[in-house]
């Protein structure tokens, strides 16, 4: 019989990229700016569901990870804007495998 051993997870790849993503609006904040540099108005209109305030803290989580950039624009009144990082458009290839397992997924699970 085969014997399991204690992981340290702390080194685990998949608990690191968990850690980055957890946020639960966080894989479709990426999909959005992956395909445009956005306003935090714009992606509110696009995600009317989620509050400014959890908004607020999931472009934060995804800053403080660096995969997503702020700009801060000086004029008045001022403007940001929200973009992908080289190493957030990196995971962009993860997300469509995501989406595309999840459409078979849910092809699977509607023939049950």
């Amino acid at each position: 019989m085969e014997q399991f051993h204690e992981i340290d997870i702390t080194n685990c790849p998949v608990a690191s990229v968990q850690k980055i993503i957890r946020g639960k609006w966080s894989m479709v904040i990426i999909y959005f700016l992956y395909h445009e540099t956005l306003r935090f108005s714009q992606l509110k209109r696009k995600m009317p569901q989620v509050t400014e305030a959890n908004l607020t803290k999931e472009l934060r989580m995804l800053e403080q990870y660096g995969l997503v950039h702020r700009e801060i624009y000086r004029e008045v009144p001022p403007r940001v804007e929200y973009s992908l990082t080289e190493i957030g458009q990196k995971f962009i290839p993860v997300l469509e495998a995501l989406e595309q397992w999840a459409t078979e997924y849910e092809q699977e699970r509607k023939m049950l």
